[in-house]
Order: structure tokens, then C-alpha cells, then sequence
């Protein structure tokens, strides 16, 4: 699989992978099946761990994505941001070939394909390899619906958000009380605590930060999606 190393955000369906190579952790994006989702390949560097945030679809291209050589990153960890089928379409596949542990929030997972090996909650933390990730329950897209942030030291953060939260609003919710529960949350557990450089990685579609966003959150909330 070609994968591009000037990392901007953005992917092809069907195209390229792109990889941001940090001191602890690379993360590689790849855009997978037909709602163009995207999947996240962390690796730790210094075990060479991975953890996949979202096997959505493509499992071939998945596998691609690990790779096939013997220096190739042992899958250790796949976490389901939430229950829609768009999102775990590839999991069990995923997951048994390479002898995954899955993870998801307890509200989604009886939903999924394949039973969560750890049931996750707000303030809890995943590891791939030596590096933290700490789970940020957003209830609204879905009641289980999670995000991942991983601080880098002496750096900025990353945020992998799935569908609660994206370039221009919050993910799409079923009615007022849902949109209001998301954007309460986005707003107090995201926003609230975290820096404007934080970059964020969302479900589909491109990258952006809270910078770019933080000055439309009264807009979002105004015109309630």
C-alpha cells in the first residue's frame, strides 16, 4: 500500500494512505468503503504495538494497512467509536486475523458484531503499547459513542472524535434532546478542557483542530445540528 508521509488531514477513497510520525506514536489515516469512512493505524514506535480506531470496512485494505513483512506492527487493539454499522463493518475479520482485542462503550456494544473484549467509560484509558489513550464518553451521536485523546508530551493533542464531532458541527443526532446532549458534551469534555491546536481526527471526511472550530460552537448550538 502506497502511504503518503506529508500528512495534511486529507485522503482519497480508494487512494493512498497518509501517516503522521510523531515521537511516540504514528498515526496512519486511510479512507475505506462506500460512505467513506475513515480508520486510524496507531503504532507505538517503541513496541511496535498498533491499536485501529474503527474497522469500518475493506478488510483487505486493512490488512493492507498493517502490512504483510515480518517488521510489520502487531494489532493488538481495535476500538469501535460507536454503534453504527458504517463504523464495524470490517471488525470481526479485522480482529480474528490478527488476534485483536476489541473495545467499546458498554451502551454500544451489544450492538456490535463481535462482543467487546473491554468495555470502556468516560475517563478511562486504552493503551497501544507504552502509550495512553483516555476515553471521552460524548453521549449523542449514539449512547456509547466515544472519543480518544492522546497527549503528546511536550506537545499538542490529537483527538479521534468518530462521528460526535467534525469540520464545521457536531455529528448527527435523532432529535433535540440528542443534539443537545452531544453538544453539552462537546462543549464541557472537549472544548472546555482541551487547547486550540488540539488536531482532530474525525470518522470521515477531513482533519481539523478546535482552533478552527471553537468560534462557530454558539452557531452549531443556535441552529440545533
Amino acid at each position: 500500500m502506497d502511504v503518503l508521509e506529508d500528512y495534511t488531514g486529507h485522503v482519497e477513497p480508494n487512494g493512498p494512505a497518509a501517516r503522521r510520525t510523531l515521537d511516540e506514536l504514528t498515526i496512519t489515516k486511510i479512507s475505506v468503503g462506500p460512505m467513506d469512512n475513515n480508520a486510524y493505524l496507531l503504532v507505538c514506535r517503541s513496541t511496535n504495538e498498533a491499536l485501529l480506531v474503527d474497522a469500518a470496512a475493506d478488510p483487505t485494505r486493512l490488512s493492507d494497512l498493517v502490512g504483510h513483512s515480518v517488521e510489520r506492527p502487531r494489532l493488538k487493539t481495535v476500538v469501535t467509536t460507536h454503534r453504527h454499522q458504517d463504523h464495524w463493518g470490517a471488525l470481526g475479520a479485522v480482529a480474528g486475523a490478527n488476534g485483536s482485542n476489541t473495545v467499546a462503550h458498554r451502551l454500544d456494544a451489544e450492538v456490535l458484531p463481535v462482543p467487546p473484549d473491554q468495555l470502556v467509560d468516560h475517563g478511562d484509558t486504552v493503551l497501544v503499547g507504552r502509550v495512553p489513550l483516555e476515553v471521552i464518553h460524548l453521549r449523542g451521536h449514539t449512547p456509547g459513542s466515544i472519543a480518544l485523546l492522546y497527549r503528546e508530551p511536550g506537545g499538542r493533542a490529537h483527538l479521534f472524535t468518530g462521528d460526535s464531532l467534525f469540520p464545521g458541527g457536531v455529528g448527527k443526532t435523532t432529535s433535540p434532546e440528542t443534539f443537545t446532549s452531544l453538544i453539552d458534551d462537546v462543549e464541557s469534555r472537549i472544548f472546555a478542557e482541551l487547547p486550540d491546536d488540539t488536531w482532530v481526527y474525525p470518522g470521515h471526511g477531513d482533519d481539523t483542530t478546535l482552533g478552527r472550530e471553537r468560534p462557530h460552537l454558539a452557531e452549531w448550538r443556535a441552529r440545533g445540528w
